[in-house]
């Protein structure tokens, strides 16, 4: 190929590529200036609602959190916890070698600290953190994202939701603080930030999206349905803050699955709703009162959804009620199948628990059920549990296998408070103190008294009876059935006590 021959290749291929070059441009020149004609009069139209996007440019990918973070972390803190512990100062103890710290200088004194991660909810300095970044401490420090340290008061901690408050004085001074997200409006998908301060390294802040709703199954807490995400949560960061774009609290972050210690990108942080909750227990007087429903539910796999003639798994199954509960009253059966409550779908007996446990004494939740195949909608009026609290505690008398032991009618209150299944009642044995008979006879804490020689004991009064009965006719053996770990246990015990 000669010379002129190869300008002219080259001419044509410069040409073919700023054509096509040209073609976009032009595309879009004519999508902006359309012909008169075309263009549509103008019409009063509502403002389209802004929509959630998928980024699909360069451009869009290098967008920033830095605004939300801004916004957000002010309101994320510090919580020192520190606790005065006593320990032998003798290099033996604990040891078989023990015997040889008689002489030895009696305790030392040493403080220990633990750390962890709290969110300023009320500009006063009310802040809500995890009740086992409080658990066992002495004394609270709070230090704030601009290094200003506060002296913290306990207000509250809830074991069961793993929840507790704090209160600092700000002397008058206005704090950043986040407001609680509605959580029934969160997505499977939607970006969600960290902030923390995992391993005490400093206020961290990481991105991930919702990885799952509803996560009953973990086994941390008796209420628990948590929020999971890929954010990368590391120790350090347990009360710290899961916001969504909008700079809203959706989460307090709370725990991991891991392996070795560090994120594996499975995170959970309990919703803002049961987080709200406790909080505004603690600021109006202290005092947590959680909703009850009466109801018991199975899971519904595959082979009850076929045996019930429903086309998959879904919902829960009504095993039991509590006569006189709310679900009782409210129209609802044993047998019944409870899909949502509240609009939001249930999967077992903790996610249905989990939705009572947010709302307000008294407040009314909707149920969508199916009875025998056919949809319906109840109402359900929701009260605290009825019943003895741990306030009720009684030490036995008398010549009995029980004398000493300190017991309680197991009520759904008490139930409640302990996280026992209180349908089927009984007596429940709070504490066994030394030496007493109850003690030689092999009682233990948390045992429940079901029968006293063939009487059956749910009450109180079903116990105080069956015990008169013996002391008026004392038994040559006493027949006795108990509930341990949840297994029968059934002993006689024979001759005099």
């Amino acid at each position: 190929m000669n010379r002129q021959n190869i300008i002219l290749a080259a001419s044509a291929g410069l040409a073919t590529a700023l054509a096509m070059l040209a073609v976009p441009a032009l595309g879009q020149l004519v999508n902006q200036v359309a012909p008169p004609e075309a263009v549509a009069p103008l019409q009063a139209s509502p403002e389209p609602a802004p929509q959630e996007i998928v980024p699909l440019t360069q451009s869009g990918l290098q967008q920033s959190f830095a605004p939300v973070v801004r916004r957000t972390a002010p309101a994320v803190v510090n919580v020192y916890s520190s606790v005065n512990v006593t320990r032998p100062s003798c290099q033996w103890a604990g040891t078989p070698w023990e015997a040889y710290c008689r002489n030895a200088p009696t305790r030392r004194e040493k403080v220990e600290n633990s750390l962890g991660s709290g969110v300023i909810v009320g500009p006063d300095g009310v802040i809500v953190t995890n009740n086992h970044v409080v658990e066992g401490g002495d004394a609270f420090r709070v230090v704030l994202n601009d290094r200003r340290e506060f002296a913290a008061e306990l207000v509250m901690k809830d074991p069961r939701t793993d929840l507790a408050v704090l209160r600092i004085d700000t002397k008058g001074q206005t704090l950043p603080s986040l407001t609680f997200a509605d959580t029934r409006e969160l997505e499977v998908g939607d970006l969600v930030l960290a902030i923390g301060n995992p391993f005490g390294v400093g206020q961290t802040v990481t991105s991930g999206i919702v990885s799952a709703l509803a996560r009953t199954d973990v086994g941390v807490s008796d209420y628990s349905s948590f929020i999971q995400t890929d954010a990368s949560i590391n120790p350090g960061n347990s009360g710290g803050a899961l916001v969504d774009m909008q700079g809203r609290l959706i989460g307090v972050n709370s725990m991991i699955f891991s392996r070795g210690g560090g994120s594996n990108g499975i995170g959970f942080a309990i919703p803002a709703e049961m987080a709200k909750r406790v909080v505004d227990a603690a600021v109006n007087g202290g005092t947590l009162v959680r909703p009850w429903l009466g109801a018991k539910a199975e899971v519904i796999d595959s082979a009850k959804a076929a045996a019930l003639g429903m086309d998959r798994p879904r919902g829960v199954l009504i095993a039991d009620l509590y006569a006189g509960g709310p679900a009782d009253k409210g129209g609802l059966r044993e047998g019944d199948v409870v899909l949502t409550v509240d609009g939001r779908e249930v999967f077992d007996d903790r996610g249905m628990k989990f939705i009572a446990a947010t709302k307000a004494e008294g407040e009314t939740v909707n149920l969508s059920i199916l009875r025998g195949g056919r949809p319906q909608q109840i109402s359900v009026r929701l009260a605290p549990p009825p019943g003895a609290t741990q306030q009720e505690l009684l030490q036995v008398q008398g010549a009995n296998p029980f004398a000493g032991a300190v017991v309680v009618e197991l009520t759904p209150a008490l139930g409640e408070q302990v996280g026992m299944d209180a349908f089927s009642g009984g007596m429940l044995v709070y504490s066994v103190p030394r030496r007493t008979i109850a003690g030689n006879v092999g009682f233990q804490p948390g045992d429940i008294i079901r029968e006293i020689n063939g009487a059956a004991i749910r009450t109180k009064r079903d116990f105080d009876a069956a015990l008169k009965r013996a002391e008026t006719t004392p038994p040559a053996t006493w027949r006795l059935a108990t509930e341990r770990n949840g297994q029968r246990i059934e002993s006689e015990l024979r001759g005099r006590i």
